[in-house]
């Protein structure tokens, strides 16, 4: 097939792709309650996207078919309980004090859906703090002390780059742990207590990391996304610890996509600063495009602390809703994972002998990571579920697209350090400048 017919078929195939409705199905006993997800109209017939809880904490997800004229609900448990058997757990213990941080920039619609979301969290003891990056209004700051200004502490950051913002969210710390989300997220109100509790229990832990599940799939972007794996990490509790490299990790502690994502991650305070934060060369809004939790979860692990990750600790993520959304977000990934390899292995060179005897898998995982799959439904794949499997549609574009940002990684990496050496040198005389007026 010739390039341009096949690139046609793709988006005949992208635009075939209808919406799903997302809901939450709790199983308690004999009894099961069903609600819409965040921002979502109650559920009807057609396909349904579902988590399920037992004792209100998530323990799967199915995509299920309501019938017209079928009782949704009824419809919905029975497949539950089939598929979903019960789970055992404890109650979570008690959380340490915690410090929320969000940055965002230019937002403030999304940014006040997320915030009404952590003010509602079942924490004993949190504060949020919300980083401004690289404003170019005062919307942000309007917005959090107008509405939130007793509940939330509001910081600048000027330097732009999601990584550079969070260090400033991290210098204004006064929890034991700081937690990390995004402003396009709505938090289960259980979401930080789970996240933050395991520290109490592990003095040896230096970072948690929680589940993600889309708040929407109402667009063909949004629901290719979240079949290609989304950005949930499954629903089995893991303890990563670089004392005992897990066996079927062989890339370990590279391959740190595994480990989570920035949207739901939280590390000990005092860890983090250890390993000097995040690189501030990383991160969207550099031309690293991406990266800089990847690069915090490998410099914690490298220091000797164990990470966990938790399905317990639930985010509603807003995925992006457009082909070229999508695009980007490729482009993105690629070049994101290849940055922060370069970030590590720049600020760390001692991993460096590490990082080449794990190369010629890590070069094989980054061919099947960036794979092109069929997206017609008809072969069977394309539903959303099934998370962190590679067996999901990758269109040729996109898959393509993922590829180049790779090999763009470390250049990206490297401008974006040359441009963070010369906005800080920039600032540095702004300020030097204004101190000599000021005498």
């Amino acid at each position: 097939m010739a390039r341009s017919a096949r690139a046609q078929e793709e988006i005949r195939r992208f635009l075939d792709i209808g919406a799903v409705q997302v809901a939450e199905l709790d199983l308690d006993g004999d009894e099961a309650v069903l609600r819409p997800g965040p921002g979502s109209p109650p559920v009807t017939h057609g396909e349904v996207f579902v988590l399920v809880r037992r004792g209100s904490r998530p323990v799967g997800t199915l995509l299920g078919r309501v019938p017209e004229g079928a009782d949704a609900k009824a419809v919905l448990a029975e497949r539950a309980r089939a598929e979903c058997g019960a789970a055992v757990f404890g109650g979570p213990g008690q959380p340490p004090f915690t410090t929320v941080v969000v940055a965002t920039r230019e937002r403030a619609g999304q940014l006040a859906r997320a915030l009404d979301s952590l003010l509602a969290q079942d924490h004993p003891r949190f504060e949020i703090v919300v980083v401004d990056n690289a404003p170019v209004t005062d919307e942000t700051r309007e917005l959090v002390e107008r509405k939130y200004a007793e509940r939330v502490r509001y910081v600048c950051e000027p330097v732009p780059g999601l990584a550079a913002a969070h260090n400033a969210g991290l210098d204004a710390v006064r929890g034991e742990v700081v937690a990390f989300t995004d402003d396009d997220v709505v938090a289960d109100p259980r979401w930080l207590t789970e996240l933050t509790a395991p520290f109490a229990a592990d003095a040896g832990l230096g970072c948690s990391t929680g589940l993600i599940l889309p708040a929407r799939l109402t667009t063909p972007a949004q629901v290719l996304l979240e079949s290609h794996g989304g950005f949930a990490k499954g629903f089995t509790p893991r303890t990563y610890d670089p004392a005992h490299p897990p066996g079927d990790e062989p890339l370990f502690p590279f391959t740190a996509g595994r480990f989570g994502s920035g949207a739901n991650m939280a590390f000990r305070t005092a860890v983090l600063r250890s390993v000097g934060g995040f690189d501030p060369a990383t991160g969207a809004g550099t031309a690293a495009r991406g990266g800089d939790d990847l690069y915090g979860f490998v410099r914690v692990l490298a220091q000797g602390h164990r990470l966990h990750y938790t399905p317990y600790a639930l985010v509603w993520h807003h995925h992006r809703e457009t082909w070229r959304d999508l695009e980007t977000q490729a482009y993105g990934y690629g070049a994101g994972l290849t940055a922060y390899l370069t970030a590590v292995l720049v600020n760390r060179p001692a991993l460096l002998p590490a990082f080449l005897a794990r190369l010629p898998r890590g070069l094989a995982h980054a061919r099947t990571l960036t794979a092109v799959r069929a997206t017609d439904p008809a072969d069977g794949t394309g539903a959303p579920g099934d998370h962190d499997e590679r067996t999901h549609p990758w269109p040729r574009r996109l898959s393509r697209l993922q590829r180049r940002g790779m090999v763009y990684g470390p250049v990206g990496y490297l401008r974006a350090r040359y441009a963070l050496r010369a906005a800080v040198r920039e600032q540095t005389a702004q300020r030097a400048k204004t101190a000599q007026g000021a005498r």
